[in-house]
């Protein structure tokens, strides 16, 4: 009696640990390390705008990585582009994302990440430069300098890209608010720079919230200080073809030395470069980080 007492603790014992070791199993099933990426996301990358720096950029690294044979990038527009990314976090699906630094989804989701690229297609980090036409020191010279003197961080525009979508406002209503709240650094901008007697600056940019962020500070900066300013959302190729052609007074909308490189280059002997008015901007392709991919590389062409 007491051997078939021992033999069936045995037999439970044994079932517990199988149960244990399928639980184990499956949990670690959960870490992804099976799933085909690129056929989950159908061998397609979430874009934006056609004609968009890092769409330009995104249809070459399709064309240079052959990996990325008969890949698709799906081109509509930056809001549609973020909808399809919101979706997918929720569900906790896989997605691939054209992504960009400064952006406000970064702070609404602190655990996406880049794809490593290891071509160096998309570039390493890079600035957001001011572009003024010819002349136009000569012409303005206070609101020249002040423009020239404009220079903030990526977290400064993240701030006010991130609080307009939050809380559904007018990206230039919140930059002016912030130019508000953060005088030590618009005294920076305004030092030694004489107020104006309502003389015209026209920015031109380009129509996407990192930019209508710069924009609208600067925008409101120049105001205040007595200029009259107009600013211009066009295309990103008009931009540069504006100040080039002296249809424009100034931009801080080039991004620079990768992804307008074309644009620039076409220009560069037309226009005044100013410099950086932004460090460290950056773009590529972007997974959440619940995927267990890290590298343009380890996706796998399209059958």
């Amino acid at each position: 009696m007491k051997s078939k007492k021992n033999l069936l603790l045995l037999v439970l014992t044994s079932v517990l640990v199988l149960a244990a070791c399928g639980t184990d199993d499956t949990d670690n099933g959960d870490v992804n390390d099976d799933v085909n990426y690129s056929e989950a996301v159908g061998y397609e990358i979430i874009g934006i705008e056609p004609g968009a720096g890092i769409t330009v950029t995104t249809e070459k690294a399709i064309e240079e990585y052959e990996n990325l044979s008969g890949w698709e990038l799906e081109q509509s527009s930056t809001a549609a582009m973020v909808t399809e990314l919101e979706g997918a976090i929720a569900n906790e699906e896989p997605i691939i994302v054209t992504g960009w630094n400064p952006h406000w989804k970064f702070a609404q989701f602190p655990d996406l990440k880049y794809l490593d690229d290891p071509q160096g297609i998309y570039g390493e980090a890079e600035n957001i430069q001011t572009l003024a036409r010819q002349g136009f020191e000569e012409d303005n010279p206070e609101a020249f300098k002040l423009i020239d003197q404009f220079y903030w961080d990526v977290e400064d525009m993240e701030e006010i890209m991130y609080d307009a979508n939050e809380n559904d406002e007018d990206i230039d209503d919140v930059a002016r608010q912030w130019v508000e709240d953060n005088q030590d650094k618009v005294s920076e901008w305004t030092d030694g720079v004489a107020e104006g007697n309502g003389e015209s600056v026209e920015l031109v940019s380009t129509p996407w919230d990192s930019e209508r962020a710069s924009s609208g500070v600067l925008a409101a900066v120049l105001e205040d200080h007595g200029f009259d300013v107009e600013v211009t959302p066009v295309d990103v190729a008009v931009v540069f073809e504006s100040i080039a052609n002296d249809d424009a007074d100034a931009t801080v909308a080039a991004w620079l030395p990768f992804t307008h490189a074309d644009f620039y280059e076409s220009v560069e002997d037309d226009v005044v470069d100013l410099g950086a008015n932004l460090e460290g901007a950056k773009i590529g392709l972007v997974v959440p980080s619940y995927m267990d991919l890290d590298s343009i590389e380890d996706l796998e062409p399209a059958e």
